[in-house]
């Protein structure tokens, strides 16, 4: 039995036995294992190569004990949706995955006050060592969280960053172009009478596609018969359906900010005694699991959420986070069964 046999058949594979296979030192492995940067990809490869070789599984205890990072890596909510925050955790799993990593869980409220966020981030920081966090909105654009993790040195990565986008790295999309989209696709219908459900005013990506909706209808010279807040939230979109379909004139179009608000407004227009697309249009955004769950199917703006917290984790995992970079992905319309030309 050969010795490559021999190491995979007693399953013990050790970091020796890869650099001895690769023909490169201990501390070469552990650089390529352990992800640092600046390693050429000719050790990278030889290194890679020994372990599939070997079947080398690395010892994450072994990991931690030998250098300074802990090998977890947390992301922090305060978000209502349920899609995207469970679309966010994939992402930033599987990048987990892709460089063995764990991933942690935290959830804070951003709505007590500076001192209340501050104190959350202490207990979170205290129950557990982390390598950094993935911020997601809104506290990704809170203050005194991004001051707290840089006071103590905790890289972070930000999704969807609004104030300050050059303040630290983030991954994100063109939420105004996004919605001016909107506003074309809606227009070329034939609508001229729209109303829109925004988002949390903590929100960043909520006035940004409240500004780039309703400055693309003023530019096409359209009426914007009514503004209600949504929250982001089904109920919610229930609530500021009621409103909107009471403003006269009626709107004949309404984009909601996100799909769970856009699925309330579709139960509203119900309980109005109308139909959609035949009486009212609706646009929603994110391209969630909801917007297939209602009838009619949501015309809405797909947005990479999870491609965000994946290139996000891999950004924090990698340690490019220091440099600072913001990411922008492509978003696109994505057509369905609640849009036609308005009523006659």
């Amino acid at each position: 039995m050969n010795t490559i046999s021999r190491i995979r058949g007693n399953g013990n594979a050790t970091m020796q036995d890869v650099a001895a296979h690769a023909g490169v030192s201990l501390k070469s492995v552990s650089r390529v294992i352990n992800r640092e940067p600046h390693v050429s990809e000719k050790l990278r490869a030889k290194v890679e190569a020994a372990v599939a070789a070997l079947d080398y599984v690395p010892d994450m205890a072994a990991r931690t004990l030998a250098g300074s990072r802990s090998f977890i890596i947390g992301v922090l909510f305060d978000n209502p949706s349920p899609n995207y925050t469970m679309k966010v955790q994939t992402g930033c799993y599987r990048a987990c995955v892709e460089h063995q990593y764990h991933l942690r869980i935290d959830n804070i409220d951003t709505y007590g006050g500076a001192s209340q966020v501050e104190q959350q981030l202490a207990s979170i920081l205290r129950n557990g060592r982390c390598d950094g966090f993935v911020m997601t909105p809104p506290i990704t654009d809170n203050a005194q969280a991004l001051d707290f993790l840089e006071a103590h040195d905790v890289p972070y990565v930000r999704i969807a960053p609004d104030i300050m986008q050059d303040r630290a790295a983030g991954v994100m999309i063109d939420d105004r172009a996004a919605a001016a989209m909107v506003a074309d696709h809606l227009w070329t219908k034939g609508h001229r009478r729209f109303g829109i459900l925004t988002g949390p005013a903590e929100h960043g990506a909520a006035h940004l596609r409240r500004e780039g909706f309703v400055n693309r209808i003023a530019e096409l010279g359209g009426d914007l018969c009514g503004e209600v807040s949504g929250g982001f939230s089904f109920e919610g979109g229930i609530t500021a359906g009621e409103q909107l379909l009471r403003f006269d004139p009626r709107p004949t179009a309404i984009f909601a900010c996100n799909d769970d608000s856009a699925a309330g407004v579709i139960v509203a227009t119900s309980r109005a005694g109308l139909t959609v697309p035949q009486d009212i249009s609706i646009v929603g955004f994110d391209d969630s699991w909801v917007a297939k769950s209602v009838w009619p199917y949501l015309t809405t703006v797909y947005q990479p959420i999870e491609e965000m917290a994946h290139d996000a984790a891999t950004m924090l995992i990698e340690g490019t986070a220091r440099d600072k970079p913001l990411r922008t992905l492509d978003f696109h319309l994505v057509e369905r069964d609640s849009v036609a030309p308005p009523p006659a």
